[in-house]
């Protein structure tokens, strides 16, 4: 049976893009190369409610990728993959093509 973690509130369910450790080719990379914090959302919570009781709703989508800090976020396991949960405010940004 899959799992699927849905969040609450403004919680943002992210998989960190991994980026290669080497070329197509086969020519390693160092690691300081390409060493930019995103992943890509995969569940949104609801949002949350402001002190007028007005609906406020999380401010990224899922499939996008997002730029992340490089400390916070709750690791959470599922099956064999690793999510992080995020605050949507403390998401940094949306990477764009």
């Amino acid at each position: 049976m899959a799992k699927r973690l849905i969040p609450l509130f403004n919680r943002v369910l992210v998989e960190k893009i991994v980026p290669p450790a080497k070329t197509n080719s086969g020519i390693l990379l160092p690691e300081a190369s390409s060493k930019l914090n995103s992943g890509k959302v995969v569940a949104v919570g609801p949002g949350l409610r402001d002190k007028k009781g007005e609906h406020v709703p999380v401010s990224v989508k899922e499939g996008e990728t997002v730029l992340l800090p490089e400390y916070g976020g709750t690791t959470v396991k599922l099956g064999e993959k690793e999510y992080h949960l995020f605050r949507d405010e403390d998401i940094l940004g949306t990477l764009h093509d």
